[in-house]
């Protein structure tokens, strides 16, 4: 990995808040890199989520099984934040699974240290907490999305909010996050090509 957690900490501080040289140490020592190869499994179902992470570079999956089918909840790319909210904030094992569809380096940061140090500062307070406004809003415009805009609509807001994942991301997948079959996405493609 070229990328250090020196340079996610700095990453997160120029995204998400301002910090001190001190407050960059504080959080570049909690960081914990990870690497996954395509097809590994990053959280499993009845696992405890304990983390936040970022996605530095790689392609991300999350999921459930509903019916015995499973349920495309957020797709990621490189230089995002993902999480199993629930779980990580009721300590309880999750029914989602977050699966690597390429080669990524993740970067891990544990929630108790997070908020350990949280409490003696205030910038890496403010981070936390604008990654959890984020990673809320993100959730909401999905929710709204599928509930509110056409398929072709659907279609074209992700392409403008995630042309990454969009591009390379297998389209079943991107289909189920859409909540539309393979064949409805096919034919939305289509139609823009001639619009």
């Amino acid at each position: 990995m070229s990328t250090t957690p020196r340079d996610i900490a700095r990453e997160l501080a120029r995204r998400y808040s301002t910090m001190t040289h001190e407050e960059l140490n504080v959080l570049e020592r909690i960081i914990i890199p990870m690497r996954f190869a395509k097809g590994r499994q990053i959280l499993s179902e009845g696992e405890v989520c304990r983390n936040i992470y970022y996605l530095d570079k790689g392609l991300i999956r999350q999921y459930y099984l509903k019916n015995g089918k499973e349920v495309t909840e957020h797709l990621g790319s490189d230089h995002s934040i993902f999480m199993c909210i629930e779980s990580l904030f009721k300590e309880e094992p999750t029914t989602l699974q977050v699966e690597a569809l390429e080669p990524s380096f993740v970067y891990a940061l544990p929630k108790a240290d997070l908020e350990r140090i949280a409490l003696h500062n205030v910038n890496i307070q403010m981070m936390y907490r604008k990654i959890l406004e984020e990673s809320l809003i993100i959730s909401q415009v999905h929710a709204d999305l599928v509930r509110f805009e056409s398929a072709k609509n659907r279609y074209q807001k992700m392409q403008k909010l995630y042309p990454q994942v969009i591009l390379r991301a297998p389209l079943t997948y991107v289909a189920n996050y859409l909540q539309m079959t393979p064949e409805t996405l096919s034919r939305v493609r289509a139609s823009l090509l001639f619009d």
